[in-house]
């Protein structure tokens, strides 16, 4: 009977969606180079390791600058269990993989997870490559080593490269070269910063009553008092056209003048609201004002 980690063995895991090479374990490693990293097969699975007490963090891709939302995430999100206490920006290279042996020239098709596949199509047209469609990149890259085929090929992460043993036959083949994803940063229990402690940012989610102009006015406290929303996303629950669901990030600490007072209005036109998380800005939205 395998023996439960001790809680100072937890402290240092960080969970992830995927299969060992994943961008989302790139991800973990750069944010957190002294952790290990927990390979899950789901988001749901990813979250159970730290609800579960098998890690202490959570890495959950929420969006791609050049694909858009991950799908299905915004519905897991709020029930979760968790809270967001951080995000990641994370730089996003593909590289084309083959087994030892294969060439560019001998190449027939490419495996990866559709986004990849979407994101490389200058490669794929120049290669003329039969597109496969598979769950994710790593995945790929570990069935590519598998079968051993010199004609097929994946786009994985150099970390897939590493541990299948596939040679990198073109390096960081990407069409654009702001190709980046955001990661949240999980946990079991909510670690706000203080007010006043720099770029601080706020996520929740909300639903608006069924009366007219609700929405607008719903977000009209933000407009008034001067708070900056970063994002507002909207999607369908249960399948219904009539129950929306808002997802939305906003610059500013609840317990700042401002934003307490916008989300105090919030509410006032909301039949639900949930803060998912406070946190602090990553650097990247420095350089990206």
């Amino acid at each position: 009977m395998a023996k439960k980690p001790t809680a100072s063995a937890v402290a240092n895991i960080i969970s992830f969606q995927g299969e060992p090479g994943a961008n989302s374990q790139m991800a973990c490693h750069e944010a957190f180079p002294g952790m290990e990293t927990l390979a899950c097969p789901t988001f749901e699975d990813a979250f159970a390791a730290v609800e579960e007490g098998r890690a202490r963090l959570a890495m959950i891709p929420v969006e791609n600058s050049v694909s858009g939302r991950v799908a299905d995430i915004h519905h897991l999100l709020p029930e979760s269990g968790l809270y967001i206490n951080g995000e990641h920006f994370f730089r996003v290279h593909h590289q084309l993989l083959g087994v030892k042996g294969a060439t560019l020239k001998g190449l027939k098709t490419v495996r990866s997870q559709l986004p990849a596949l979407g994101q490389c199509r200058k490669l794929i047209n120049e290669l003329k490559l039969k597109q496969i469609s598979a769950a994710d990149t790593a995945g790929s890259a570990r069935q590519v080593a598998e079968a051993g085929d010199p004609t097929a090929a994946a786009l994985a992460s150099s970390l897939a490269a590493e541990i299948y043993g596939l040679d990198i036959l073109r390096a960081n083949v990407e069409d654009l070269d702001h190709n980046t994803t955001r990661f949240l940063i999980m946990s079991k229990e909510p670690k706000e910063p203080a007010p006043d402690s720099g770029h601080i940012i706020t996520s929740f989610v909300f639903q608006v009553r069924n009366v007219p102009a609700a929405l607008f006015k719903a977000m009209g406290g933000f407009a008034t008092n001067g708070v900056n929303m970063t994002k507002l996303e909207s999607y369908q629950l249960d399948g219904s056209f009539n129950a929306t669901q808002f997802y939305a990030d906003v610059d500013g600490h609840p317990a700042q003048r401002s934003l307490r007072l916008a989300l105090e209005e919030l509410e006032f036109f909301s039949s639900h609201l949930k803060i998912l998380g406070v946190y602090p800005a990553h650097k990247f939205r420095q350089g990206n004002k």
